[in-house]
């Protein structure tokens, strides 16, 4: 059976307790839309204050503020403010969108929302793999499941979201850059073909390097060895399987790349301190967040 593609609009209306300096999630959602009256105007909005991250799974949508207009194609996003002189649609030439979305309260991140887009602008490429974009939809999963179902869980969440989106801002993509052209090569071809790789001669041989130096250069660069970052992206999508399908744990550990149920079984509690099975069934809580690695 191939993965549940879930979707759906959640919001949340929590009394918060007095005085307590809490962040608040108003809605989050997984949609694809495909008829051209879906269309919102940032003036005529009555929902707000509100801050607003919509970020494009596939297809494509417009997003118009202050005079300029944006494709928001596939691995796009648009941050903005309700109510606000914008609006977003989809157009009439396209025939489906596909996105996640976050509308946040203002009251407690503003600051750091006007700092991230300052960093990164109103209309970002953000990639699938990041760690603020897994959050979303990691969140997203969350609220389907019916686990978002307090205001300090959905706090903690909203705040871990920004603080990455913010680090993301700040430093993430400029760290990448900076590494050597080879090691960027080598974090994509892993991120590509992590499902199939054999090891390290196989990536060194496909950079032209010696092995031995490519473990030196990727280890200073990104902080773990190729080896080390091959688990961690195999056990992230792992988890996503987990998280959506009812696949079987020894099919989860094939489909992502390891040779048998286990070995994927120690690496994933290695990393995560569960076992796959026990992360399946068990009551998801914030310390999942560990499996987002920089």
């Amino acid at each position: 059976m191939k993965p549940v593609h879930n979707w759906g609009t959640f919001g949340f209306r929590y009394n918060e307790p007095q005085g307590l300096p809490l962040c608040n999630l108003f809605a989050v959602g997984h949609e694809c839309v495909t008829e051209a009256a879906y269309y919102w105007d940032g003036l005529t909005r009555k929902d707000g204050p509100l801050l607003l991250l919509q970020y494009t799974v596939q297809g494509e949508g417009v997003y118009e503020e202050k005079g300029s207009s944006y494709r928001i194609e596939a691995g796009r996003a648009f941050l903005t403010e309700i109510p606000g002189q914008h609006r977003y649609y989809l157009p009439k030439e396209q025939h489906e969108w596909e996105f996640y979305f976050m509308l946040l309260r203002p009251t407690m991140i503003l600051p750091l929302w006007n700092e991230i887009k300052g960093g990164l602008g109103s209309t970002p490429y953000l990639d699938a793999g990041s760690i603020p974009i897994r959050m979303l939809r990691d969140i997203f999963t969350e609220a389907h499941a019916g686990r978002i179902s307090d205001p300090y869980t959905a706090s903690s969440y909203v705040y871990q979201f920004v603080i990455e989106l913010y680090r993301h801002a700040v430093a993430g993509q400029r760290s990448q850059e900076q590494w050597p052209v080879a090691i960027q090569e080598a974090v994509r071809f892993i991120e590509g073909h992590y499902d199939r790789m054999i090891g390290l001669e196989q990536l060194a041989e496909r950079l032209r390097l010696s092995k031995y130096h490519l473990l030196r250069s990727f280890a200073k660069h990104v902080g773990v060895t190729p080896n080390d970052y091959l688990n961690r992206v195999r056990i992230e999508k792992a988890v996503e399987l987990l998280r959506t399908s009812d696949w079987s744990i020894e099919k989860i550990g094939a489909a992502v790349g390891y040779s048998s149920g286990s070995y994927f079984i120690k690496v994933f509690q290695k990393l995560t301190g569960q076992t796959p099975g026990s992360f399946r069934s068990g009551n998801s809580s914030l310390h999942y967040n560990r499996l987002y690695f920089d």
